[in-house]
């Protein structure tokens, strides 16, 4: 058997305390339930809040990402930085696109621009016209179904289209070129801008 200690008399100078009246014993109990209330209610409050945030901006870019087609407006200076994609100004019908994967990431952008823009454009990736052939669509067709574009059907005449490869060592982008010249004073390009992450 365990002996028990014998309680501790209050000191003799000590008033005695005097016992808790039940208005008071309800109003610290209310105040404890309340703090313990808040302790709990308010972590969990956010939790739920964050939760609900977070899988909506989730959802938000999951349609982002799935919608397939261009998307109308410039691409990011880092878009165009990183794909190497010098749209020129001026330029207009830009349009954009950009795809990603564990294996490959694409950019997909049209403009209409002048002869000189075109000039421009062709020279900040390194190349000319003279590295234009005739009636060569570059852009593979599992690329313009991506994208909607044809280059065929329709419209389109024989050396209207003008295409090349610009193929460029890892990590370097590889771009493919499809330059429309239908309109004869504003060419319309096509780029379809590979890297390997």
């Amino acid at each position: 058997m365990t002996a028990s200690l014998p309680r501790q008399a209050a000191p003799p100078d000590e008033p005695p305390r005097p016992s808790e009246d039940r208005r008071h014993m309800i109003r610290r109990r209310t105040l404890t339930l309340l703090i313990i209330g808040l302790l709990i209610g308010v972590p969990a409050g956010y939790l739920v809040i964050s939760a609900a945030q977070s899988r909506d901006s989730g959802l938000d870019k999951e349609k982002k990402y799935s919608a397939t087609g261009l998307t109308e407006g410039w691409p990011s200076k880092v878009q165009r930085t990183l794909y190497q994609v010098p749209v020129p100004h001026p330029s207009n019908k830009v349009a954009y696109y950009e795809t990603n994967n564990w294996k490959t990431s694409r950019l997909y952008v049209q403009f209409q621009t002048t002869h000189a823009g075109l000039d421009q454009f062709l020279s900040d990736l390194g190349v000319d016209r003279d590295d234009l052939t005739e009636d060569r669509i570059t852009i593979s067709a599992r690329d313009q179904k991506v994208t909607g574009w044809k280059f065929s059907g329709p419209g389109s005449r024989p050396g209207d289209y003008f295409g090349l490869i610009h193929q460029q060592k890892n990590p370097q982008p590889t771009h493919d070129v499809v330059v429309n010249t239908g309109n004869p004073t504003y060419p319309m390009v096509y780029v379809v801008s590979r890297t390997v992450p």
